[in-house]
């Protein structure tokens, strides 16, 4: 089926949609179609054999164990569908039946199929409710009639096609109910990109019999990508093995994702419900490739608890030891999660996930984000990093990012990141119609070069220099220094000085006649008197405040300090009590050292001749690195494929202002006139 009929199919599937007009608002509409498109699938997959296993049924005790009758009548199904229907009806049949009874009827049908597949239409669909408001509505017949026009049979609809099917109802329905159509799938060139990066170095060991491969998805979706990965596999060698995995915390794409793996002969179990992030449905698990669009900028917030104290109790035992992004954007936390499940033997894993710019950059040293970093840097397992085109998905037209991981790098590979800007024209193309926020797409000759690029390790030669370049990991480390320079304070006392003293909460605090007996102090020191050493002036306040027979506490005398100073580059350097230059916390900077670069030639390189006083603070220092400075990890794209762009020449621009200015002229003429 082309491409074109799949969105002509859409086309009259949407159709239906329109009948719920008035009586559904525009939001709801995916809650009826979508559970009618999977529930007729399966009705033209099971129809064939109905009659069989009815009659195997009939012949079946009682009282047999629920998993033995399942495998029987899944048996009499065939083509490896673990699922059956033992209700008397089909959709054929049941147009032949009188339509006032079609409630009655279709709740007869779904409620008699097999346990796994009851669970998708009661539970995560809450079909049954819809399928009420459409009889009160009197829709129900009208909506079911339609559907038995549609021929959803794997002869003449494949799996692959019923995916683009859904993708192309659950698009339409999001764009109407302003929902994160995003957060459902991802367009099937991203998915086929980041497929054919994960397979393309692996060919030869996926070659031959026997072969056994897991497959998982953490943000499951409506199984897009897991379904593309099994057959990526399958064109590469038709005997291997492939077994899905995947959880899914939306309850209708984990419906229709179920779906898919209860139709292609999967183990519909392993397909899991719920927050991957706090209820990890695989948690033994460990998987041979992992590739995911886990949701971008959406905050975890709400179930932080968890996420928190398995990172305390755990550290790198559990998840999310590495440390913890912050709290508006858990995509990361998705990331960690995946590594958690890395195998630990001689194939190990690969993981390819997309998501936007803030995980290669957001956050200094030390936060969440770059510790994060550090430790996929640092442990090797960062392979390459690909910038893809704008424009390409649904809900969003931002940047984004292909990382590939795995814990078994080729030896040329080791110590080594390749970063690939697949952004520019040469790598996409405008669509005739652009679908939500979606004007480009990747074409298929753009994929394959892609990979071959990644493939052969291209580094900046050959012509790709502005596409692929390759960086050792340390080259994205810095050492985050803190440059200190001396306090220098002149004193005086000022009427601003004296109000800024009253102000002050430590002054406040004290009695009426202890403020007074403190101002009287401070106003018998001369007016027109700067002191520039603070020894000198402290000398002079201890006498003052001596004769007034005041005592002040340490918090009052720094209130006195702070408000009757102000800083003074001619002033002498305030020390403490040992002799030491104090800092000028005003005037404290930090500066961003490679981390394959000694600091001291650094500053001695770039801050000394500039400020010769100032000095480094050797106790500002990273607890993991026991070094001077913080340690931070950041990878910017920008900086590495920076293309300079020369401005416009100025007469080029004087021309064209001139030329405005001359149209906005004739505009307001006409409005005079």
């Amino acid at each position: 089926m082309s491409s074109t009929d799949i969105k002509s199919l859409g086309s009259f599937v949407w159709s239906i949609a329109e009948l719920l007009r008035g009586d559904f608002k525009q939001s709801e509409y995916g809650k009826v179609v979508l559970p009618f498109v999977v529930l007729r699938r399966l009705d033209c997959i099971l129809e064939a054999t109905k009659p069989a296993v009815l009659e195997m049924a009939a012949t079946l005790p009682e009282d047999m164990d629920d998993e033995a009758r399942d495998t029987l009548l899944s048996g009499v199904v065939g083509q490896n569908i673990q699922l059956y229907n033992l209700s008397r009806f089909t959709f054929a049949s049941l147009k032949g039946q009188d339509a006032k009874d079609i409630h009655k009827n279709l709740i007869d049908y779904i409620t008699k199929f097999s346990s796994n597949v009851r669970d998708v239409f009661l539970d995560k669909f809450l079909f049954t409710d819809q399928l009420k408001r459409l009889n009160d509505a009197g829709l129900l017949y009208q909506v079911f009639d339609r559907f038995t026009q549609v021929d959803l049979h794997p002869d003449a609809i494949s799996n692959l096609e019923m995916g683009y099917l859904f993708e192309d109802l659950i698009r339409r329905f999001s764009e109407i109910s302003n929902e994160t159509a995003g957060e459902h799938y991802t367009p099937r060139e991203v998915i086929r990109l980041i497929v054919s990066l994960l397979l393309i170095n692996d060919k030869d060991a996926l070659t031959g019999s026997g072969v056994i491969r897991q497959v998982y998805d953490p943000a499951a979706g409506t199984g897009g990508m897991l379904s593309i990965a099994e057959m990526e596999m399958k064109a590469l060698n038709d005997r291997i093995r492939v077994e899905l995995f995947g959880q899914e915390l939306n309850p209708e794409s984990f419906a229709i994702c179920k779906s898919d793996m209860l139709v292609t002969g999967h183990n519909p179990e392993n397909i899991a419900f719920g927050n991957t992030l706090t209820q990890d449905a695989h948690k033994d698990k460990r998987f041979h490739y992992m590739l995911s669009n886990p949701p971008y900028g959406v905050d975890w917030k709400k179930y932080a608890d968890p996420i928190k104290e398995e990172a305390e109790e755990l550290g790198l035992s559990g998840r999310f030891g590495a440390g913890l992004p912050r709290i508006s954007d858990g995509q990361l936390l998705f990331l960690q999660h995946m590594i958690s499940k890395m195998r630990n033997d001689e194939q190990g894993s690969r993981i390819g996930i997309v998501m936007n710019g803030s995980p290669l950059f957001t956050g200094g040293a030390g936060s969440g984000e770059s510790e994060i970093r550090r430790w996929m840097l640092e442990n090797d397992w960062v392979e390459a990093i690909i910038a893809l085109p704008t424009d390409l998905f649904y809900n969003t037209g931002i940047q984004t990012y292909v990382w590939l991981l795995t814990n078994r790098k080729d030896t040329a590979r080791r110590g080594k990141v390749q970063l690939i800007d697949a952004s520019g024209e040469r790598f996409w193309k405008s669509m005739r119609k652009s679908l939500g926020s979606k004007r480009r797409e990747i074409p298929e000759e753009a994929t394959e070069e892609i990979a071959r690029i990644y493939h052969d390790m291209l580094n900046g030669n050959s012509g790709w220099e502005d596409v692929s370049k390759i960086f050792d990991t340390t080259d994205f480390g810095y050492r985050e220094i803190r440059v200190e320079r001396p306090l220098k304070l002149a004193f005086q006392v000022t009427q601003e000085g004296l109000e800024a003293l009253r102000e002050a909460k430590p002054f406040q605090r004290l009695e009426e006649d202890e403020q007074s007996g403190i101002s009287a102090a401070l106003e018998s020191l001369p007016a027109d008197e700067r002191w520039i050493d603070r020894g000198d002036f402290d000398k002079a306040l201890t006498a003052a405040l001596k004769a007034a027979s005041v005592k002040v506490g340490a918090p009052v005398k720094k209130a006195i300090l702070s408000a009757l100073s102000e800083r003074d580059e001619d002033a002498e350097v305030c020390t403490d009590k040992k002799g030491n230059p104090e800092p000028d916390t005003d005037l404290r900077d930090h500066e961003l050292v490679p981390l394959n670069e000694d600091w001291q030639d650094y500053v001695r390189r770039e801050v000394l001749p500039f400020v010769p006083d100032a000095w480094v603070d050797e106790g500002y220092t990273d607890a993991q690195d026991g070094g001077v400075g913080r340690v931070g990890y950041e990878i910017n794209f920008n900086r590495y494929f920076y293309k300079y762009v020369p401005p416009r020449p100025l007469e080029e621009i004087d021309a064209e202002l001139k030329a405005l200015e001359a149209e906005i002229a004739g505009l307001l003429q006409e409005v005079v006139e």
